[in-house]
């Protein structure tokens, strides 16, 4: 599987090593974090969509890199499309749970 985000590498990683230590109280890292990937995810679209319309205008010649970087746009945006999915469910689960 493709992560051009590198959520999943970051997931397995080793404790320590290239993950950034949790503290206890901060609320806000989560939404940072999502906030900093659709950025990440819209500027890969952006770069695609460019590389398209050089193709298609002339000022750009390969082909291969003009699909790579459509490819790795729309893996990017399915991942994010995964995660808002598996956000939704648990706070779905969550809203029915009874107190």
């Amino acid at each position: 599987m493709i992560d051009p985000l590198g959520i999943v590498s970051r997931v397995n990683a080793q404790p320590g090593v290239g993950v950034r230590p949790q503290t206890a109280g901060n609320g806000g890292d989560f939404k940072q974090e999502l906030l900093e990937e659709m950025r990440k995810v819209n500027q890969m679209q952006q770069d695609a969509t460019q590389a398209t319309n050089d193709l298609l205008t002339g000022q750009r010649d390969d082909i291969e890199g003009v699909m790579i970087a459509t490819q790795k746009a729309d893996s990017a945006f399915r991942m994010l499309l995964a995660l808002r999915n598996k956000v939704v469910d648990a706070y779905d689960e969550v809203k029915n749970v009874r107190v």
